[in-house]
């Protein structure tokens, strides 16, 4: 080949860019001559949102080798590569075109907090690499560099709090917001004013307070709940979206006041099985949450997984329960499986071509729902879960949607 054809073929290969990088090059190389395929995670095994999100590792790397016992990927072993960022933000996007430029990953697997996402967004957009975000998010995002793996508000949060306005959720009136300071709760928020706008509820039947990342004292702010349930105009519940340490913190002392979900409902909008590991969760009992996968779902599919993940932990002698699974774990899970189905459909690891080859596929998810991409956007289509929590630790299924509706990543209440 003559060198101008040459250089032709890498320019058209490169997307977006006028010219090759050397490390573009470099990581079509090194690919082209291994025996393995790099994923990589970006979940912190440290700092304030260590006990929940550093799990995430090891169920991609539970997923990688399933995929190896099968003969793995295009002929290739999965290889997982994983970092720290510390529970630290900008942390994420150095080590996240690390992953990309330096080990040369695939596909990128990581991030809890939006404020994490959105640290990562301009790195992996600017490297046409691919994000696999295993959380349930505010929307008003749709990068073709990122497949969001879990739910916008619209097939989580409003059905949640839908339930709790009817009848049967105890026909809630008033709303008061309380979560910690960042993107995803003022966001969140701001959607649900709309909406409780749009149904003609007036604002003073809702407050909102924030709390840094990490806040554990949160003695003042339930004193000022129980003064907001005192407040004639309805039954009233808490809208928590307090992440991390913060959440079994805000419990604590829910109890230690002597508030019970039966007079102040809270919908944990991030609390999950694991962030009650050594609660005593009796007083507990009856608090909400939801979420595209809970521990208690039923069927085949989902013994099949939590076996699994207790074999493995007990194996590799990972540092967490054997016993305890959580949403965002099994949407890794199914990332994972999902990124591999399409290499697997376009006969290629290159971006672009797992990226078209991703719409429309399906993938039997634990939660008993057979998940699918849409060809739309790069949104997974979910069920939804609203569960009760238990004396067990565990959340009891209370409702489920019949099926997984479209994602909507635009809110129309964001504005209202």
């Amino acid at each position: 080949m003559k060198r101008r054809s040459f250089v032709k073929g890498l320019i058209t290969a490169s997307a977006g860019s006028v010219i090759a990088s050397p490390w573009v090059a470099r990581k079509a190389f090194a690919a082209a001559h291994s025996d393995t395929v790099k994923l990589g995670c970006l979940f912190s095994s440290s700092g304030t949102m260590a006990n929940i999100e550093g799990r995430l590792n090891y169920v991609a790397r539970m997923a990688a080798e399933e995929l190896n016992a099968k003969g793995g990927v295009l002929g290739k072993m999965v290889e997982v590569v994983t970092t720290d960022p510390g529970s630290d933000w900008p942390l994420y996007a150095q080590l996240g075109r690390q992953l990309i430029q330096q080990e040369g990953v695939a596909a990128t697997f990581g991030c809890w907090t939006s404020v994490s996402r959105k640290s990562v967004l301009p790195v992996v957009e600017q490297n046409d690499a691919l994000l696999y975000y295993p959380l349930h998010f505010e929307g008003e995002e749709n990068s073709k560099n990122v497949v969001y793996l879990n739910s916008p508000p619209s097939s989580s949060v409003l059905p949640a709090v839908e339930y709790l306005m009817s009848e049967e959720g105890g026909s809630a009136k008033r709303f008061f917001m309380l979560g910690s300071d960042y993107v995803w709760p003022r966001t969140i928020n701001q959607q649900l004013k709309g909406y409780w706008a749009s149904k003609g509820i007036e604002a003073d039947a809702w407050r909102e307070e924030y709390v840094p990342v990490g806040h554990s004292n949160f003695q003042t702010l339930i004193n000022e709940i129980r003064a907001f349930a005192d407040q004639p105009g309805g039954q009233p519940v808490v809208i928590l979206t307090v992440v991390g340490n913060s959440i079994p913190d805000f419990f604590r002392e829910y109890v230690n006041q002597g508030i019970s979900a039966f007079d102040v409902p809270v919908l944990g909008l991030d609390a999950l099985e694991a962030d009650f590991e050594g609660l005593d969760t009796t007083a507990l009992v009856g608090h909400l949450n939801c979420w595209a996968y809970l521990q208690n779902a039923p069927g085949a599919r989902n013994q099949e997984f939590l076996s699994a993940w207790a074999n493995y932990v007990n194996a590799n002698g990972v540092p967490y329960r054997p016993d305890v699974a959580i949403d965002p774990m099994v949407s890794t899970y199914d990332g994972v499986h999902l990124w591999a189905l399409a290499a697997e459909k376009a006969g290629s690891f290159d971006v672009p071509a797992v990226r078209e080859a991703s719409a429309g596929l399906t993938f039997a998810c634990p939660s008993g729902y057979e998940i699918s991409m849409t060809a739309e956007n790069t949104y997974v289509k979910r069920g939804v879960f609203i569960g009760s929590l238990n004396e067990s630790q565990g959340f009891d299924i209370l409702w489920q949607s019949p099926d997984t509706p479209d994602p909507v990543p635009f809110s129309p209440y964001m504005n209202a």
